[in-house]
């Protein structure tokens, strides 16, 4: 069924394109005939080619999409989160948490079909704001996506690692995770990274799988049993108000999905079909991030290690890690692809060269995207930390991106009438009290990051930037 919407839309989007108007003329880069000033037919072909290439995403392949790119670092960090918040408050927050982010992801789509002309989470702003908010929408959106990355630099860093027993300097193992992640995203369309996905996705459920149950049997052979497990149903009593936060901050990181439905279903063929990926994507989640988290911490105890991979005995890390690391790449590498397609995006939004189907589009495509994927490099190496990492990017940006800014957007782009008005007023508490909770958790979640990572470096549990451990 996919392929055959895929084909009529591909056959409407030549149609379409083929009968350019007047303004949509105007807007087209004239390099190509810079001597007479007019379209060529040459342009008219690649704008054709290239609107149909990039409308060939249904909802399954982007529920797939959208579940590789999810469930991957969080579900490793949450069994960390679960021993500071206990399995009460863990299973609460992953349930309620992941609701929250359906529901702000079914906004974010809602404006993605009310406004079709919007491509990522920038134009949304400027939709609120005007000029100022497609800009300050626009570098949060991007520093977000480049600490995505950066993480799993780190992360790949740490698998290899793994894998070789630290033999190799550490370096070397971040450039390789690197390098990966600009391989596999050069492919620029989202239904072509989908097909990776399902590669991803066996992985990811293999990985999972394989702590989960080498955690209990490692548990099970212990004297006294899973019964001697350390793990309790209610919070640390340590615990601070900053552990609290960071752990909380983790679970929101694991769901920031949100952040990715404008530019993935700007590929959609149907995109009012979006509902049933998203639907799709946040049961799975929900089921995934509960069961793994709680399961691994009651297993594991108190001092489950994040990623949660670590934890496991003997040869099991390896084991875990040589399967997780398919998805570990290929998830970076559709991040890293977002972030790329943005930038380049910016910077050819009116040329035939946005499409990547001329020599001048994919040469600046890759320029693009080897540039940013040095960045996140540098990143990775210069903050080479886990928990932390994710946290602070939680606290800032995605607290943001799948809380109050879609609280906002209902008022301002989606609700007709009243706010008060009969129909409107459980969308209308709904997002008061996402809003709330959404200047919490940036207000909080920066102050508990910042102390954390003050108190880390004060004594010293972090390596020196740019060195050989891993």
């Amino acid at each position: 069924m996919d392929t055959i919407t895929s084909q009529t839309a591909s056959k409407n989007a030549t149609n379409k394109d083929s009968t350019l108007d007047p303004d949509q003329i105007a807007r087209i880069d004239h390099s190509y005939d810079q001597a007479i000033g007019t379209v060529t037919d040459f342009e008219k072909q690649k704008t054709a080619e290239g609107e149909a290439h990039f409308r060939r995403l249904g909802w399954k392949r982007l529920a797939v999409i959208l579940i590789v790119e999810a469930i991957g670092l969080g579900t490793f960090s949450l069994p960390g989160a679960f021993a500071t918040l206990g399995i009460v408050a863990g299973v609460f927050c992953c349930i309620a948490l992941g609701f929250m982010a359906i529901y702000t992801a079914w906004i974010i789509g809602k404006i993605k079909v009310l406004y079709p002309s919007i491509k990522h989470y920038g134009d949304i702003g400027g939709l609120l704001m005007g000029r100022f908010g497609e800009e300050l929408f626009g570098a949060m959106y991007v520093l977000q996506l480049i600490l995505i990355t950066a993480s799993f630099v780190l992360t790949g860093s740490i698998a290899l690692n793994i894998l070789a027993d630290d033999k190799v300097c550490g370096l070397i193992f971040s450039a390789v995770s690197g390098f990966m992640l600009f391989i596999l995203a050069i492919m620029p369309s989202f239904a072509e990274a989908a097909i990776l996905g399902y590669i991803d996705l066996v992985c990811i459920m293999t990985a999972i799988g394989i702590a989960v149950i080498a955690s209990g049997v490692n548990a099970s052979n212990q004297p006294g049993g899973i019964g001697a497990s350390d793990w309790s149903a209610w919070p640390d009593p340590d615990a601070t108000f900053k552990d609290g936060m960071v752990a909380i901050c983790n679970i929101i990181f694991a769901y920031c999905f949100a952040m990715y439905m404008t530019p993935f279903m700007d590929e959609m063929h149907t995109p009012e079909d979006f509902m049933k990926s998203v639907w799709t994507l946040g049961g799975v989640e929900i089921f995934i991030y509960t069961l793994s988290g709680s399961l691994i911490y009651v297993f594991v105890g108190k001092d489950v290690a994040s990623p949660a991979l670590q934890s496991l005995p003997g040869v099991l890390p390896k084991v875990a890690f040589g399967v997780a690391l398919p998805m570990i790449f290929i998830s970076g590498a559709i991040g890293n692809t977002v972030t790329a397609k943005y930038v380049h995006l910016r910077f050819y939004k009116n040329s035939i060269v946005r499409f990547v189907n001329t020599p001048k589009g994919w040469v600046t495509w890759l320029l693009t995207l080897a540039g940013i994927t040095i960045i996140s490099w540098v990143l990775g190496e210069a903050i080479p930390f886990f928990n932390d990492l994710l946290s602070l990017s939680s606290a800032l940006f995605v607290s943001g991106f799948i809380l109050y800014f879609p609280a906002v957007m209902w008022y301002k782009l989606i609700c007709r009438g009243k706010w008060y008005a009969r129909e409107n007023i459980l969308h209308a508490v709904a997002c008061i009290f996402t809003f709330i909770f959404g200047l919490l958790v940036l207000v909080g979640g920066t102050y508990a990051t910042a102390l954390d990572i003050q108190h880390h470096y004060e004594i010293g549990a972090f390596r020196t930037p740019f060195s050989c451990e891993a």
